[in-house]
């Protein structure tokens, strides 16, 4: 299959105080999240500038990709549109038409499946094309890549890095907390998230020669009534036996405000109050090697050899209780 341009497509994220409130809202359109909760995590937008590192993160990783295809093919265009901020999506597809682009090739920013994580994405770019019209291009994914070398050899590195920032007598004891987005267990049970978290945090401990280690959630946003996957950080922070503990933030590909608040203010306060000597390792970011598996995400998808795939029928929305 041949392509005329990738889109890396985001989530977003405010790029100034007066964007946070909008950003949220777009975020939240359509989950009835009480205005006050809104307000809450505004704050913690705000405590940071109102700026999310995450566009600029974007940005780079988008530089990082056209260098990659310059040097090493296939010579495309790199187009990039978000979910719920600026550049949107509908915008930036509806350009990808003017400028004659026929078929996309879309990196979605998200290694796992589920609804939030997958199939959203690839209904906001229906919708996106369906906005341009007649002529918009055709758009198909690359496959999730939580099991690629290019995404789990940085997060090792990150957490070997990491180690060595304890103190050196509470290395060979220290317990590993892995820790990705909580999502509700309606999206739980109907995709392979848990499965897919699992399985790379298996692979990068593994890597590592690490044996204690735990998968733990956090960032979690429904009412208390509705069960979500656990145990929380916070949490399971207590239920740590040795005095060090890194924790790695594998479901995220970079330092954005949640893992910032969530992880470097939140949990490493929870930490401190039990005594714990905490280091919390780096993300992703744009490390060459994800940027080159990138390119080699779209080289399987022009070969014609993706492996586990995700469409419009897989991950299906949550019940909205």
């Amino acid at each position: 299959m041949s392509f005329d341009a990738v889109l890396i497509v985001g989530f977003g994220g405010p790029e100034k105080a007066e964007d946070v409130m909008p950003f949220l809202e777009n975020v939240t359109r359509g989950r009835r999240i009480p205005r006050e909760r809104l307000l809450e995590v505004a704050g913690h937008y705000y405590h940071l500038g109102g700026k999310s590192p995450i566009n600029e993160h974007l940005r780079e990783l988008k530089a990082a990709l056209e260098r990659e295809l310059v040097l090493r093919g296939p010579a495309l265009p790199v187009y990039w549109g978000n979910r719920n901020w600026h550049p949107m999506l509908p915008d930036v597809v509806r350009q990808m038409k003017e400028d004659g682009v026929r078929r996309a090739v879309a990196f979605i920013a998200a290694p796992w499946s589920s609804y939030s994580s997958c199939r959203q994405y690839l209904e906001n770019i229906e919708a996106a094309r369906a906005a341009a019209g007649e002529g918009a291009p055709e758009i198909v994914r690359t496959r999730v890549f939580y099991d690629h070398p290019g995404f789990l050899e940085p997060v090792g590195d990150r957490l070997r890095a990491a180690l060595e920032e304890l103190p050196l007598d509470l290395r060979g004891d220290a317990e590993i907390l892995f820790t990705a987005h909580s999502i509700p267990m309606s999206m739980a049970d109907t995709s392979r998230y848990a499965v897919q978290l699992q399985e790379a945090c298996a692979a990068v401990a593994r890597a590592a020669g690490r044996a204690k280690w735990r998968l733990v959630y956090q960032s979690r946003s429904g009412p208390p009534a509705q069960a979500w996957l656990e145990p929380d950080i916070c949490d399971a922070l207590g239920e740590v036996r040795s005095k060090g503990v890194v924790v790695v933030p594998i479901g995220f590909l970079s330092d954005h405000v949640e893992v910032i608040w969530d992880l470097d203010h939140e949990a490493r306060a929870r930490a401190e109050e039990l005594g714990l000597v905490m280091v919390r390792a780096g993300t992703v970011g744009t490390d060459a090697r994800f940027a080159g598996m990138i390119r080699e995400l779209i080289l399987e998808r022009m070969e014609g050899r993706a492996g586990e795939m995700c469409g419009l029928d897989c991950c299906p929305a949550p019940a909205r209780g």
